[in-house]
């Protein structure tokens, strides 16, 4: 399975203190010579991480392939059209949230996700649309052309979580899912059959198929064996571990949890 490190949280750290240090170009060959076989950025439309100056550079600079991460505002299209990464994939964006939460709505805003998606290909960029997992919606992504899905693990990660971790006990619990242990695994066992049913169905009409959100060294099994899924894109918690492993030994631990 393939590994994509996201290296967005490294600039948080930067941007913490707005100085210039830690640099996320620093993370290309690091993450390179440990094992990740692609670099994700995500260039949102607030700036608060990476800069456009970022990604020019690590575009340039990376020697792996770049997933440029983008919502569909047109001025954003228009910047990741002359940057040419390698893939940009499609993401729901809202200024106010914390991270992305949730999949892009490729039905309602079907126009708008076409448009952008045609702007791309003809800029010569594959296109990937990070969805939640429905046959519908795999259907969709199909008929708009994408050549690639990443289904939204965010809710599987949240569900677990509150099951196996501390999360109840501090002050960043989810509200929604403080509930009986029993109700929780239930859940959990149907956020992975969704996953996994959508990813057949998306392998069935011919699409790629992708995962992440809130995937890190505890969670990332139950994803790991969904046959269909051939990559996973991977940030915080590889860069919450850099902090007390080291970056080239965070990205190898992932890297070895994916070994199918």
């Amino acid at each position: 399975m393939q590994l994509g490190v996201n290296i967005d949280h490294i600039a948080v750290l930067r941007e913490a203190r707005r100085i210039n240090d830690p640099d996320p170009l620093m993370a290309l060959a690091l993450c390179a010579q440990n094992g990740a076989d692609q670099i994700t950025i995500h260039l949102r439309e607030d700036r608060r991480h990476i800069h456009d100056e970022d990604a020019q550079k690590i575009i340039a600079s990376s020697p792996l392939p770049v997933n440029l991460e983008c919502s569909i505002n047109q001025s954003i299209i228009d910047i990741v059209c002359e940057l040419r990464p390698h893939r940009a994939t499609l993401v729901p964006e809202n200024r106010e949230e914390v991270t992305t939460e949730g999949g892009l709505d490729v039905i309602g805003q079907s126009t708008a996700v076409s448009d952008a998606i045609d702007q791309l290909h003809d800029a010569g960029i594959p296109v990937s649309l990070f969805v939640d997992p429905s046959a519908h919606i795999m259907e969709q992504s199909k008929a708009l052309e994408a050549e690639m899905v990443e289904l939204h693990t965010g809710t599987y990660a949240n569900i677990y979580a509150m099951l196996h971790s501390a999360l109840p006990y501090t002050r960043h619990s989810i509200p929604d899912l403080e509930l009986p242990r029993d109700d929780l695994q239930r859940r959990l066992e149907a956020a992975v059959d969704a996953l996994r049913q959508s990813a057949e169905h998306a392998h069935s009409i011919g699409l790629e198929i992708a995962a992440g959100h809130g995937l890190n060294y505890h969670n990332v099994q139950a994803i790991r064996a969904i046959a269909e899924i051939t990559e996973l894109n991977i940030g915080q918690s590889i860069v919450a571990r850099s902090v007390f492993s080291g970056l080239a030994a965070a990205v190898r631990d992932m890297k070895a949890l994916l070994v199918r």
